[in-house]
């Protein structure tokens, strides 16, 4: 499409800001609609006669909103269908990415997978995005490296080695879109249809579907209190050829794999000649006690892939994550990372990887770990003090939801539509599970509810529930 936006080129303030502020207008004025496609950043570039690394900042800024996100396979960025009004703020050079006030209902209480997007440090990562792009070069416009831009994988290495002691070069390190990308680089590699495959059960639906749609056998093994049952999937599927695991934090749990199943679940890949994929999503947000290193860390004989993200730690709308490969692995993930995506896009690794070589990266780690302990303790009281004895608040060692547990005689997917009703995104436990039966609750992310809202909401989500408060 053509969008009608003129410049003013007396403005002060950078060009890419400018641009950004024209497309949220066009959306305040009902120009641009929720789900409307908007032109590739060649296309605008050239319509505008600016270079598309200023189009490509433009969108950087508002994917990091949450206003705009890319489709991946079908291609286009759209305009995101959770816009709110106040993406169409004024944008002032140098102030636009400090924190503003806004309503508790535009905050996105209660929904999992994502941090606290009010507290993402945007002056920075402005700072970070208008350097890459006024140093991109001829380089930059070449097709991507398919295994990741080069000082971001460094990066990645040392963190690793610091944070999860995993001990790894950076040629072993491929970036990816995503857990998504690193999902489907593992399919095309290690699976054929009719490979079984342990999953946890309950666990991520949408992993879940995707190894189906693979045509992989999928074998569900219970989750109880020392995570997944390892000792099952030796008697179910002895020979599977993938199991893939949330160690640090179950999900939907939170529980942690004890040290003698991740032991079990490593020795077991070694006699099977299988591998593991451990999918640390969320391993960086521990609360309470001292975390157990990554499985990846445990691995003598090569069977473990780590994956990693930067949904949680910094925000989705970037799309990046990164995969450790064993190396004898790494001629053919690279291969397919060649044929599948050819790479994520240069300029978000490039931020990402000025992010971390900063210390701005550990910095804003350190800060959320405090930020979301006193926000999950203050949700966790308000609940109880809320909901009374009829739901069992579970708070797990880390993660970025709670568990409200509730008896077997509850339904939790109909309590789970009324509060969506109301506009308030919880899950219902019980359609997490695939094969047993994992009880009643309802799971509510606390990243994005500040502490002094925590009362408020949990009452209006005992409204929304019909509980008397």
């Amino acid at each position: 499409m053509t969008l009608s936006i003129e410049l003013d080129p007396a403005d002060p303030g950078p060009l890419y800001l400018q641009i950004a502020q024209r497309l949220r207008d066009a959306v305040a004025g009902g120009t641009l609609k929720a789900g409307t496609r908007l032109p590739s950043a060649r296309a605008l570039a050239s319509q505008l006669a600016v270079a598309r690394g200023t189009i490509d900042a433009a969108y950087a800024v508002l994917a990091g909103e949450g206003a705009i996100h890319t489709r991946r396979g079908s291609g286009g960025t759209i305009i995101s269908t959770h816009f709110t009004a106040r993406v169409a703020q004024p944008v002032q050079p140098n102030m636009f990415f400090t924190r503003q006030a806004e309503p508790v209902e535009t905050r996105l209480p209660f929904r999992m997978g994502l941090p606290a997007l009010d507290a993402f440090p945007r002056k920075t990562w402005a700072a970070l995005t208008t350097r890459a792009v006024r140093a991109i070069g001829t380089e930059a416009m070449v097709y991507p490296d398919p295994a990741g831009h080069a000082p971001l994988r460094a990066a990645i290495a040392s963190y690793l080695s610091l944070a999860r002691g995993i001990h790894c070069t950076p040629d072993q390190i491929i970036v990816t879109a995503g857990f998504q990308g690193a999902l489907a680089l593992t399919r095309q590699v290690l699976l054929r249809p009719g490979d079984a495959v342990w999953t946890e059960d309950p666990g991520y639906p949408i992993a879940r579907q995707a190894l189906e749609a693979s045509g992989a056998r999928l074998v569900p093994l219970r989750v109880d209190r020392d995570g997944m049952r390892v000792a099952s999937g030796r008697t179910a599927a002895p020979r599977a050829r993938l199991a893939l695991v949330t160690p640090a934090h179950q999900s939907p749990l939170g529980v942690t794999l004890s040290l003698p199943r991740r032991l079990d679940l490593v020795a077991w890949a070694t006699e099977a000649g299988a591998w593991v994929l451990e999918d640390d999503y969320d391993g960086e947000f521990h609360y309470t006690g001292k975390p157990l290193p990554a499985l990846k860390s445990l691995d003598r004989t090569g069977r473990v892939l780590y994956c990693g993200s930067f949904s949680k730690t910094l925000y989705p709308g970037l799309r990046l994550g990164y995969l450790v490969v064993p190396d004898e692995l790494n001629g053919a993930f690279l291969r397919a990372s060649r044929l599948l995506a050819g790479g994520p896009p240069l300029l978000e690794q490039r931020v990402v990887a000025g992010f971390m070589e900063q210390g701005h990266f550990a910095r804003h780690l350190r800060r959320m770990r405090g930020l979301y302990a006193s926000r999950r303790d203050a949700l966790a009281r308000a609940l109880r003090d809320t909901l009374g004895d009829r739901f069992g608040i579970e708070p797990e060692s880390g993660g970025l939801h709670l568990l409200a547990r509730l008896p077997d005689t509850e339904d939790d997917t109909m309590l789970a539509r009324r509060a969506n009703a109301a506009g308030l995104p919880v899950t219902a436990l019980s359609s997490l599970a695939a094969a047993h039966d994992c009880g009643r609750g309802l799971l509510l992310g606390f990243t994005n509810i500040p502490a002094e809202d925590a009362a408020p909401l949990s009452r209006q989500l005992a409204a929304a529930l019909g509980i008397q408060a």
